[in-house]
């Protein structure tokens, strides 16, 4: 099911898409991070990701349709993945095949990636890919009202 599955470079024609599978709220439940507006988000795939230099940034195209993307990036010295499916394409395994596509992209280890306690799915998904839990932090929700408990893992 997973075999139609291709990375290729982001363009700015799939921001859209990926503005709109932020929206969702089940997604942003999930992720613990809150939907941005369609200036912020722009704004923010515009400068800090596709204008960060040491950024890695892939879409994901599952059957030829934009599924999500994968990214990676460095904060706070520490080189880091993350990556979001669009709902529709969640439980197919897509981002497991993805992810461990797009490790072949970054040759910096160890890699970081911060997960959601409650996230169940994207803590698995890490793991298929070779990521133990490294730790567990509290982080501020970027509403800033709230803490989310977060699992750090690590690939060595």
């Amino acid at each position: 099911m997973t075999s139609n599955i291709q990375l290729r470079e982001v363009t700015e024609a799939d921001l859209p898409i990926f503005f709109e599978q932020q929206l969702d709220p089940e997604a942003t439940q999930m992720a613990a991070f809150p939907s941005r507006s369609e200036r912020e988000f722009m704004a923010h795939w515009k400068n800090n990701v596709l204008g960060n230099e040491r950024g890695i940034n892939k879409t994901i195209l599952f059957e030829g349709q934009v599924a999500g993307n994968v990214v990676s990036f460095v904060q706070h010295g520490e080189r880091e993945v993350g990556y979001w499916l669009g709902k529709e394409f969640w439980g197919k395994g897509i981002a497991s095949r993805a992810l461990a596509e797009f490790l072949g992209y970054v040759a910096e280890r160890p890699l970081y990636a911060h997960v959601a306690k409650h996230n169940i799915a994207s803590r698995r998904v890490l793991e298929k890919c070779g990521f133990t839990v490294h730790g567990l932090e509290f982080e501020l929700a970027d509403t800033g009202e709230e803490q989310v408990e977060m699992y750090i893992l690590k690939l060595e």
